[in-house]
């Protein structure tokens, strides 16, 4: 990479993550609007790792090609379209529009330093290329921010006798130019965020200041922390938002939706207009090649149906908003804190019962309700994925009729997301124990499969129906066995038949019982070898007396 702009730029983009990394929870905790959602530093930081991420994909694509070989045009547009992309939420969607119309400045003044002229031009043009994006834009927000830092650049550059570098300028007088602006500029910023207030309702009324807004300062300070050798600027800090009365704009709609689309001759207002009629909070933003769509609604199926013969579906993201507006109060109220731990990938199995759920989470598997059918779709499983805090994610369906929905969820994501073809909760049970935080997907998954691999399962139900072959009637318990049925009649003495087979030679047994087992927990003990170590749990499962697996 030779371009000393590019260079620059990459740098600057760094170091803006960095700081915004070290108080993306803070960034997080001031989410109100439009959604109250807590998620507005997650979605800050995702975007800016996109555009890092195609930065060095093109610095390292070939040993041939050098960054001025492949020049700034080509740069900018797969900067640009990562950065759409890597969107998620209108903070990151606004955010890659204000990155897009950076880069696309600084491709239209080749050789230039990066100056005070470029850098007031490339705000500029960010911040206009942002506000063009929004249909309805609401003042006191990340665009009110950008804006007037904008305007305090070109104000500065304005009054300077001499604001332009030369050829033979070094890398130090660029950056103490470069500070000169930017500090100008986060003053303005920490300004305009605290009027945020003044400006938005929803804002005054949450007693807080706009999360996109704070998140932009944030970034700033941590560039004009690298220009002066420093770790970051020291900003103030500002309280969450009164929990007790959250904003949430969307109050009909329950699913924020988030996916690109891939096609030719793609019309922006034509789509915008078809979304708002599905929902709300409508952002459709790139060109005729390639949108990012981002909308709230009940319906994620029919947003994307919209664009079935315009082009591609991909890079699919959908938040459960009810569930993160709930988590974001418990974290504030002082509820689960210190629990969200970022790690490298995790887990979410589809699970019925209390009892059930409390066993995956006690394993760090985040669950998703799936009724006593275990039949979610795969817009709660994106859902679901989505709510896991790490990018990378084992779906354990935990049923057969679950495992064409998760592969169609993994398929969508936008997360790398790995599903182990688990049939049953006991079998996902199995898989949950081999998790490990540390790993990633691909290598936690084939952990998972092992594991499922070394064992056997088996279950009591009540017989929903009369057997044709006149072996048991409706409801009289029915054993199985690794999916074959293998006994039958009165339930303790089904159990006891499934135990024994399932029990020779086993290590360990587990036993779950569900709702109403016709047995309490010292029979089953006494059904269980003394050589086998038996393990005990209530699942609260409804379909099921009893789950078992063996090892």
């Amino acid at each position: 990479m030779t371009d000393p702009a590019i260079i620059r730029f990459r740098l600057l983009l760094q170091a803006g993550l960095s700081a915004l990394e070290e108080r993306r929870q803070e960034v997080n905790d001031l989410n109100v609007f439009p959604v109250a959602d807590g998620d507005t530093g997650d979605n800050m930081v995702l975007t800016l790792k996109a555009v890092l991420a195609e930065l060095d994909r093109l610095a390292n694509a070939s040993e041939d090609r050098t960054i001025d070989e492949i020049g700034r045009e080509e740069i900018v547009a797969s900067v640009a379209r990562a950065a759409l992309l890597g969107a998620r939420g209108n903070s990151g969607v606004i955010l890659s529009q204000l990155i897009r119309g950076a880069a696309e400045e600084l491709a239209s003044r080749p050789g230039e330093k990066i100056d005070p002229v470029l850098i007031a031009a490339a705000l500029g043009r960010a911040a206009d290329q942002a506000y063009g994006s929004v249909r309805d834009p609401a003042e006191g927000t990340i665009l009110t921010v950008a804006r007037e830092m904008a305007h305090r650049i070109a104000s500065e550059v304005a009054h300077m006798s001499d604001p332009r570098l030369s050829e033979t300028s070094t890398d130090g007088d660029q950056d103490v130019a470069a500070a000169g602006v930017i500090e100008a500029a986060l003053d303005t910023g920490q300004d305009s965020v605290k009027r945020g207030k003044d400006l938005l309702p929803q804002l005054r009324d949450a007693g807080v200041v706009d999360a996109g807004g704070y998140g932009l300062t944030v970034m700033f300070a941590g560039i004009l922390g690298a220009l002066r050798g420093e770790r970051s600027i020291e900003l103030e800090h500002h309280a969450p938002a009164r929990v007790t009365h959250p904003q949430h704009e969307s109050t009909t709609f329950r699913y924020c939706t988030n996916f690109a689309v891939t096609g030719t001759d793609l019309d922006q207002r034509y789509f915008a207009n078809a979304l708002e009629q599905l929902g709300d909070s409508v952002l459709v933003v790139g060109d005729q090649t390639t949108l990012k769509v981002h909308l709230h609604t009940d319906e994620p199926d029919k947003a994307t149906a919209l664009f079935a013969e315009a082009g591609a579906v991909s890079h699919l993201d959908v938040a459960d908003m009810s569930e993160q507006v709930a988590e974001r109060t418990d974290r504030l109220t002082g509820f689960g804190l210190g629990q969200a731990q970022e790690t490298l990938s995790g887990a979410v199995a589809v699970a019925t019962g209390e009892g059930i759920h409390r066993l995956f989470r006690d394993l760090g598997v985040e669950t998703l309700d799936g009724g006593p059918t275990l039949n979610p779709s795969t817009y709660d499983l994106l859902a679901a994925i989505h709510a896991v805090t790490a990018e990378e994610v084992v779906v354990l369906p935990n049923s057969s009729n679950v495992f064409m929905a998760a592969d169609r969820a993994a398929e969508l994501s936008d997360k790398t997301v790995k599903v182990v073809p688990t049939r049953s909760l006991q079998a996902g049970l199995a898989a949950a124990v081999a998790l490990e935080p540390h790993r990633g997907a691909e290598q936690n998954a084939e952990a998972m499969s092992a594991a499922v691999d070394a064992i056997h399962t088996g279950g009591v139900a009540r017989a929903a129906r009369d057997d044709a072959q006149g072996r048991f009637k409706t409801g009289e318990a029915v054993g199985f066995v690794d999916d074959e049925l293998v006994a039958w009649g009165e339930p303790k003495q089904t159990l006891a038949d499934v135990l024994g087979r399932l029990g020779s030679d086993a290590e360990l047994i587990t036993v779950i019982s569900g709702e109403d087992a016709p047995a309490d927990a010292e029979f089953v003990r006494s059904l269980v070898d003394g050589d086998a170590e038996l393990e005990l749990s209530e699942g609260g499962q409804s379909s099921y007396w009893w789950l078992l697996s063996a090892e």
